[in-house]
């Protein structure tokens, strides 16, 4: 199961025996033999993932998971599932998603947990969810492991938005099994892992029913349900097994997924933890309470890319690209969670941008490839999380940096880039001017949720500037070039380095930390809007309001008020 390392946990306001967060730190690494809420299976091209959540095996004390409810320590371990099975499986061509309880699929996120945990988890719970939720789906477009939903029993709240991440949808036809999203009567909330945007985006229910549907508690079922697009399927129970079983099949059949190849095993990771450092190969963090910093390092390559892809596969995990974003991923998590008061990322890297560039070019080069694949669509989604979490990012670019190819997106992710124009004349003088390196995978590989490159997206209504910047891939820029491209904010000289970037970072620091949030959350997504942009844009926005407020969250809110028989009290003005 997922790890929460508990320091000292005081209770939550409200009640002595609610749950609370303050003080415990969660590990977000796992691995199935310790899974207690799920079990999978893989039988040929077909896995199957069951949930059969373990009631007494909340990540924190104080409720009980009952009905397949879920907690971040359910979710955890089904991200580590969806993982795996697009590396450690790549015979897997259909992801089979059913319940292991009676009558019940999944009764959605645990109400007592959300009524007593504080608002920064509520908001990050959602936040995680739905990025696995997102992967999910990734793995159906792009990597040929189709999930499909086989409903048993009733799913409701977010169990139907587990289901609504799958590509197909089928519900046992029973007379009592059905869906629903009934957090606004029953909790005075929204589905806040993109639920009421996944029924209209994404199954195309009509806007009038959809409003019915996501106010009737009960839900709707059977040939309704069909006719409506909530579910693809309705299916009775005397045909259920073999229904599951066929659909499950023509999903597999459609796959492009290898049928023999030999998956890559995600070995642990390699993690040391303290107050003060969060380490792994090839990434660090040093973190500075009192400044409210944590200042991350990322190391390039310390080895030439392998000659071909045979021996990408030989690496296996310890292949640089993929082990540099498992640990940024899961370094990510870790922040996001347990550091909250760190409220700004400061990113450097270190190391030879040609060797970066090399292993880009390798994946690239590879893209056929299951493996090649699977690396190039996790590091899509880890700069992906990098883009939704809300703290604020710098990018500081000095010599000895390799901002170059897939490491020059982390500067292109952040709110804002320094490039040191020249070198730091008192401490090296001799060394090479920083300089970042525009490559192929900043031009098409790796785009945000808007759909865009972050280049696209940093030049967004600005042709010339645009083409510019991609004339000018393959070349080292300088700071004055950078700068002159705009792929860069400012260009300090070493006498203003110091004193430039500790303004920066002091004055954010001095900024309310909400405001900041909504800020970035606005300005880091230029143009389209897809269902990515809205889902996070809306949890950032609307959601995170709306758990606020006290008709929610408030001693007599729907949440606080939920199964104690008594009636929420709500403030009957409208905002």
């Amino acid at each position: 199961m997922a790890d929460l390392v508990t320091e000292a946990v005081p209770e939550a306001s409200g009640s002595a025996d609610s749950p609370s967060t303050a003080g415990a730190r969660v590990e977000f690494l796992t691995d199935p033999s310790r899974y207690r809420h799920w079990r999978l299976s893989v039988d040929g091209p077909v896995a199957t993932i069951i949930m059969d959540v373990d009631e007494r095996g909340g990540l924190v004390p104080g409720y009980e998971l009952k009905l397949n409810s879920y907690d971040l320590g359910v979710d955890i371990e089904l991200y580590d599932a969806v993982q795996r099975l697009r590396f450690e499986h790549p015979e897997v061509r259909t992801v089979v998603m059913t319940g292991g309880k009676e009558k019940v699929f999944c009764a959605g996120a645990n109400i007592r947990m959300l009524a007593a945990s504080e608002h920064s988890w509520k908001v990050n719970f959602c936040k995680f969810t739905n990025e696995t939720r997102n992967g999910m789906e990734d793995a159906s477009e792009s990597s040929g492991q189709t999930y499909v939903a086989a409903l048993n029993g009733t799913a409701s709240g977010g169990g139907y938005e587990l289901a609504l991440a799958c590509e197909h949808i089928m519900l046992i036809d029973d007379r009592s099994s059905a869906v629903s999203l009934p957090e606004l009567p029953l909790l005075g909330v929204l589905p806040g892992t993109g639920g009421l945007t996944r029924v209209v985006d994404k199954r195309h229910v009509r806007r009038d029913l959809a409003d019915y549907f996501s106010t009737r508690s009960e839900g709707v079922s059977g040939a309704k349900a069909v006719r409506w697009r909530l579910v693809d399927e309705a299916v009775p129970r005397a045909a259920w097994d073999a229904t599951v079983a066929e659909r499950a099949a023509e999903f597999a059949a459609r796959s492009n997924r290898p049928e023999r190849a030999a998956g890559v095993a995600l070995v642990p990771l390699a993690k040391s933890r303290t107050d003060e450092k969060v380490a792994y190969p090839f990434v660090t963090a040093a973190l500075d309470h009192s400044r409210g910093v944590a200042e991350i390092t990322i190391s390039g390559p310390d080895t030439d890319a392998p000659a071909g892809i045979a021996a990408v596969h030989a690496q296996g995990a310890g292949f640089w690209t993929l082990a540099v974003t498992r640990a940024l991923d899961d370094l990510i998590l870790d922040l996001r969670t347990n550091e909250n008061e760190l409220g700004t990322w400061v990113i450097r890297t270190e190391g030879a941008a040609e060797k970066v560039l090399a292993y880009d070019e390798l994946l690239l080069a590879n893209a056929g490839d299951w493996l090649a694949n699977e690396i190039l669509h996790y590091l899509k989604r880890t700069l992906k999380r990098l883009d939704v979490t809300s703290r604020s990012i710098i990018a500081l670019i000095e010599p000895g940096s390799c901002f170059a190819g897939s490491l020059l997106e982390l500067a292109l992710a952040a709110d804002r880039g320094y490039q040191l124009a020249g070198v730091f004349e008192e401490i090296d003088p001799g060394a090479d001017p920083a300089a970042i390196v525009i490559g192929p995978m900043n031009l098409g590989p790796l785009p945000m949720g808007n759909g865009l490159t972050r280049l696209a997206t940093r030049f967004h209504g600005d042709a010339e500037a645009l083409a510019a910047a991609r004339a000018a891939e393959g070349k080292a820029l300088t700071a004055e070039e950078a700068e002159r491209l705009g792929l860069v904010t400012f260009a300090p000289d070493d006498i203003d380095w110091d004193e430039e970037v500790r303004i920066a970072i002091e004055e954010r620091a001095s900024f309310s930390p909400d405001a900041l949030t909504g800020l970035e959350a606005n300005y880091r997504f230029a143009g389209p809007e897809t269902l990515e942009t809205k889902i996070f844009g809306r949890l950032s926005a609307w959601q995170n309001w709306i758990f606020y407020r006290p008709n929610a969250s408030g001693p007599e809110g729907a949440l606080r008020a939920f199964g104690t028989g008594r009636r929420a009290a709500f403030d009957r003005k409208r905002v």
